[in-house]
């Protein structure tokens, strides 16, 4: 149980890694073709990765599903992928306004946006949550807000991004004990992939030869942080230990900031290197008192 513990958490921070340094590739794709157009592609390239998986998962798991249950699938899948692409546009657009370090950050609050936004519909919440969002408040002020009070237009994008991320997560919730996990995935990245194009054939004007300078930020923004990540992240849950998931995966805004200054020479201040330490903080509170005062 211990290897098995080890590897999940191997993998978790795998994950964290690429998704971390997601940010980086998805801030440099943008040097070449519009944020829709970077979308519509990277996600359709996550869905390819996800096809060897769904058919591999058929073989072993034959399934006799009927019309009914399909037609449903789908309804998921287009929900999910709707909530997808607000927070991915959202993000996306944010990058052309701010640091893939403090996107990473930002984005980061979803997972204290998503307890109390369970207030909603009666899920209960512990004190961490209020401790975590107070201290994620306090970093996102140190951030991003301006001597004036005003916040710059990227940020504030990536914050409402991150609401419609937690809106992903209690839709996930909600909906894949109903179905399939890899074939929901499938779904929604493909109609995350087909609206963000349509988008872009609106709004923007890519050609092959900027498509072709954004290859490699693209593949890895579609196939590594989309496609891998996520199969990696669904492998290393079934023997995860929650704590250490939870750390793991809030790494993610700590690697963004460490490649936006590696690979963008992206620096904060001090101000906002404080701020960031907040906002960590928060996360990793809003995540762990339950776990910690459980015991």
């Amino acid at each position: 149980m211990h290897r098995q513990h080890l590897k999940s958490d191997l993998l978790f921070l795998l994950s964290a890694v690429i998704w971390g340094f997601a940010f980086v590739a998805q801030r440099m794709g943008m040097d070449h073709v519009g944020p829709f157009t970077f979308n519509g592609i990277r996600f359709f390239l996550g869905a390819m990765v996800l096809v060897p998986f769904i058919y591999h998962n058929r073989k072993k798991q034959p399934t006799t599903s009927g019309q009914i249950r399909n037609r449903r699938l789908v309804l998921y899948g287009g929900l999910a992928g709707m909530a997808i692409f607000a927070g991915a546009s959202l993000q996306q657009v944010g990058l052309v306004y701010t640091t893939a370090g403090k996107a990473g950050f930002i984005t980061g609050l979803y997972v204290v946006i998503v307890p109390i936004m369970g207030l909603l519909w009666g899920q209960g919440t512990h004190a961490g949550t209020w401790g975590g969002a107070f201290m994620a408040a306090a970093g996102m002020y140190l951030l991003s807000v301006n001597e004036d009070l005003s916040i710059s237009f990227g940020d504030l994008l990536e914050l409402i991004g991150a609401i419609f991320w937690a809106c992903h997560i209690h839709l996930i919730g909600w909906l894949s004990p109903k179905t399939d996990s890899l074939q929901l995935a499938f779904l929604q990245f493909m109609m995350c992939a087909a609206a963000s194009l349509m988008t872009a054939l609106v709004v923007e004007n890519a050609s092959l030869a900027a498509i072709a300078a954004a290859a490699l930020p693209i593949v890895y923004g579609g196939a590594l942080s989309v496609g891998v990540a996520y199969t990696l992240q669904v492998v290393a849950q079934r023997h995860a230990h929650p704590a250490h998931a939870a750390i793991l995966l809030s790494l993610e805004a700590v690697f963004a900031a460490v490649g936006g200054w590696l690979i963008l020479g992206e620096v904060m201040s001090s101000r906002g290197i404080v701020g960031c330490s907040l906002m960590f903080a928060g996360m990793l509170m809003s995540q762990l008192y339950g776990l910690v005062t459980k015991k």
